[in-house]
């Protein structure tokens, strides 16, 4: 891969795409896949799980791309790549950042408006600007290396 994936996401995340979102639709990009159903398919995970309080979208959007590129294609290929790269990344994420759930990484609740108003007031979308750059960079090291 070529392509700086970690800067792309960036770049479309600064643009106004959110976090699954952007690291998909950058990973996408490295192995030429090119649908409108991207990055549709990743909105939902955008903001821990619509607001949930799950995984932080930029990991599951890098799951989504891990598995884009080395992902199968039938039932009779294995798992086993797309599997030892998530378990890679969620490692390697969770080293770094002490946690893979949105409202640990960013100390609020988006689930509620005082939340929302703590992550806007408090510039929290700067967090998430760091954690989609990294998670696409771990996502286009463990895919680079594998293909």
């Amino acid at each position: 891969m070529d392509h700086d994936v970690a800067a792309r996401a960036l770049e479309l995340f600064d643009g106004g795409l959110y976090c699954a979102e952007s690291v998909l639709l950058a990973m996408s990009e490295t192995v030429s896949i090119y649908t409108e159903a991207i990055p549709r398919i990743a909105t939902g995970l955008c903001s821990g799980i619509a607001r949930t309080g799950g995984m932080c979208g930029a990991v599951s959007g890098a799951i989504l791309g891990i598995g884009l590129v080395v992902g199968r294609d039938s039932a009779r290929e294995t798992v086993e790549p797309a599997f030892t790269q998530v378990q890679s990344l969620i490692t390697s994420f969770q080293e770094r950042h002490g946690s893979i759930r949105c409202p640990e990484l960013i100390e609020c609740d988006l689930s509620t408006h005082e939340g929302q108003r703590v992550f806007e007031q408090e510039h929290r979308i700067e967090r998430c600007r760091h954690y989609v750059e990294d998670a696409a960079s771990i996502a286009q090291d463990l895919t680079s290396a594998a293909t």
